[in-house]
């Protein structure tokens, strides 16, 4: 296990991310896929993780301390700890020798779309043997990636966080991640595991199926309900807000030319909530929060993979 104290004053506004580090293949292909034989595509292997990329871009958008609490394979832990650091997150990486660091094929079509197949892997064996509380000195908001919530380890490790940041009066927020591991546990299992949470951050899908309405202004509006602060992502098209019952704001889109949509949800949650920790507070400083997360989305969507861009060299692991 490595880590990092709280020291320095970047520490009084910290942000500690619970959550999944995996390797990403990403796989763009221009044509449909043709079964039983190829499809040409352009493939690359990129660091990833929903925790993992929302950490990267709160760290992007100015956050001065940035820490993350993962569990990985020992087959890759140093490449993934390197390009943490070089993105200047403080990597606390739970080292597994039974099971390699998580997986995920991205497939992107020629509307950069992209389709799924998930090996979790090492990232929801995440335990609570893993956690202690000292992960969060000098920590002022925890984010728990919703990955963690699909499975009973990981599930029990995230509950356990969160209940230690509510005795700290540390804020915590939640993406739920997944419809289709939100239909695989559960609705009311994930809602009542994530209770407690200040913020939900769902896109307009996932608000939709938690809520069984089928728009998502009318889903923020209920989910608010729940949870004191909601901002659902539309894609392309922005962005809601909704507090106590309604919806207080809808964020417009900003434009964008899309070679890849893997990570925009997560560089919206890391740049509304590096926003959030500097300082913009109150409903019009939580539009500011959205209003960067959507800027962060666009950004995020002409890059390939889930993180943000970086000069330095990224090499797959094992490649030397």
């Amino acid at each position: 296990m490595e880590g990092a104290g709280a020291e320095g004053a970047g520490a009084e506004r910290g942000l500690l991310v619970v959550g999944d580090v995996v390797t990403d293949v990403v796989a763009r292909h221009r044509g449909p896929l043709a079964p039983a034989t190829d499809t040409a595509a352009e493939i690359r292997t990129l660091p990833g993780g929903a925790g993992a990329n929302a950490a990267c871009w709160a760290a992007y958008s100015g956050l001065a301390y940035v820490r993350i609490l993962a569990r990985v394979g020992t087959d890759s832990a140093a490449w993934h700890q390197e390009r943490l650091r070089r993105a200047g997150v403080r990597p606390h990486l739970v080292l597994d020798a039974e099971a390699p660091t998580g997986t995920v094929i991205s497939l992107v079509d020629a509307t950069a779309e992209r389709t799924f197949l998930s090996d979790n892997g090492a990232a929801l064996r995440l335990s609570p043997a893993d956690w202690s509380p000292s992960l969060l000195d000098g920590i002022t908001h925890l984010h728990l990636s919703g990955y963690l919530f699909f499975s009973d380890t990981s599930r029990a490790t995230a509950r356990l966080a969160l209940r230690a940041a509510r005795e700290r009066g540390v804020t915590v927020s939640v993406d739920p991640a997944s419809v289709g591991f939100i239909s695989g546990l559960g609705v009311d299992r994930f809602l009542d595991a994530v209770a407690g949470a200040d913020v939900l951050l769902p896109n307009a899908d996932e608000a939709c199926l938690l809520t069984g309405l089928p728009e998502p202004h009318d889903a923020a509006a209920k989910l608010s309900r729940y949870f004191p602060l909601v901002a659902v992502t539309l894609g392309a098209d922005g962005a809601l807000l909704a507090s106590f019952g309604g919806v207080t704001a809808r964020i417009p889109p900003v434009p964008a030319r899309a070679a890849d949509s893997t990570g925009a949800g997560d560089a919206f949650t890391g740049a509304f909530l590096a926003a959030r920790l500097g300082g913009a507070g109150g409903s019009k400083g939580d539009e500011m929060a959205a209003a960067a997360g959507c800027r962060a989305g666009a950004h995020a969507v002409t890059v390939i993979g889930g993180r943000p861009p970086f000069r330095e060299n990224t090499d797959p692991p094992g490649s030397g």
